[in-house]
């Protein structure tokens, strides 16, 4: 009877050894999710995981202008005179964001902050069209970018703003 038991209580060892390396293996290969940021406008709120981000190490220029040329990110609709709210993870504001609207910067420096505000105009500003009127765009292609203390770029987010017809 010894025998058996024995046997018994060794199979159940194995399979449950068998078990925590099987889910060790399956851990090992998912990766950290990336820091959130995140766009509110009104009562509705969109946020999104990283467009482009290395564990928090810094991306090459090239990385950097794929990203955020490539990616139309997360949307949502903005009415004539709302404000914007960005909301960025506490780690993203201990290293620094600074957001850029259509490829031209739109803060005079990074930000530490995790919320800030921008007004429609900030995001929506008026831009010269071709034949030398200025008009308002009907999209925002924001991204928001986490930054080192020497300007480097970290991680990329995309947001897609739409005005309200």
């Amino acid at each position: 009877m010894t025998p058996a038991l024995f046997r018994s209580k060794t199979r159940r060892t194995a399979v449950a050894a068998g078990a925590a390396a099987l889910g060790l293996v399956a851990l090992s290969g998912c990766e950290k999710p990336t820091p959130m940021a995140t766009v509110t406008v009104g009562s509705n709120s969109v946020s999104s995981e990283a467009a482009c981000y290395s564990e928090g190490k810094k991306l090459s220029q090239e990385e950097l202008q794929d990203c955020i040329g490539g990616k139309s990110g997360k949307k949502l609709t903005v009415h004539d005179g709302e404000r914007i709210r960005v909301g960025v993870d506490p780690e993203v504001a201990e290293s620094g964001w600074a957001m850029v609207v259509n490829g031209q910067g739109t803060m005079a420096e990074a930000s530490e902050d995790t919320y800030r505000t921008f007004d429609f105009d900030q995001i929506f500003a008026p831009q010269q069209s071709t034949a030398g009127a200025a008009a308002v765009p009907k999209t925002a292609q924001v991204a928001i970018i986490e930054v080192t203390k020497s300007g480097e770029a970290k991680g990329v987010w995309q947001f897609t703003l739409s005005r309200a017809s």
